[in-house]
């Protein structure tokens, strides 16, 4: 009873409607990035360059900006993690119809699906485990702005998708600051570990964003019990 009374929201339309109001941050988000595609190209970006940047902005812009205001809209993790299975289900239906959203989606990965899926099973896992929201945000902000310097850094330097320990430096600075905001030194932790695994890849199910969330969910939560 007390898990299923954690999962119901105290204000359940209005947490809807804040939902929607996300969901529309996240649909501007992807408008933006194919203007930001257009306009890097036609600058002479190579097309597999500018779909990386993409891929990044969007972590940030829609990712970020909507778990580090979930703690502050939602009383429960129930609407944002079907809001989030929801989003996984539209990025995929391109893959599975052979109509990408080419601005952003690549035909080599669907890694944007299990970002989704990521980011709502962490939310939830955490917040339900620990009751504590700030704490249940914090995997999400890993893969979204930790994970998106890391790109952003490797983009720059390398001009093309690849792993570097250079661009987990990047990570590490963003997480380690990101952690201690919203949990204090279990957050750092969490943090650190995060940047560590970010590095390591097991194509095509098991790629960063799943093993971020996952090793940094495990930490937080095992931790706020201990």
């Amino acid at each position: 009873m007390d898990l299923l009374s954690s999962l119901v929201p105290q204000q359940p339309a209005a947490e809807v409607v804040y939902a929607l109001l996300l969901l529309g941050l996240v649909l501007a988000s992807l408008w933006l990035s194919k203007v930001l595609h257009r306009v890097l190209v036609l600058r002479g970006v190579k097309n597999n360059v500018a779909v990386y940047y993409n891929r990044k902005i969007i972590h940030m812009l829609a990712g970020g900006a909507t778990a580090a205001l979930t703690p502050y809209l939602f009383t429960s993790p129930l609407v944002p993690f079907m809001f989030a299975l929801a989003l996984a289900a539209l990025l995929f239906i391109p893959h599975r119809r052979g109509h990408l959203l080419s601005w952003f989606q690549t035909s080599e990965n669907w890694y944007e699906v299990n970002f989704c899926l990521a980011w709502g099973a962490s939310l939830l896992v955490v917040w339900v485990a620990t009751s504590n929201p700030f704490y249940a945000v914090v995997p999400p902000l890993f893969i979204s702005f930790g994970d998106a310097v890391t790109g952003l850094i490797r983009n720059m330097v390398y001009g093309r998708r690849t792993k570097s320990w250079l661009g987990n430096i990047g990570m590490l600075a963003v997480a380690a600051v990101i952690g201690y905001h919203y949990a204090g030194l279990l957050g750092v932790i969490a943090g650190i570990a995060a940047s560590v695994v970010e590095h390591l890849d097991f194509p095509p199910y098991l790629d960063d964003n799943v093993l971020i969330s996952l090793v940094s969910t495990l930490i937080i939560v095992s931790g706020h019990y201990l």
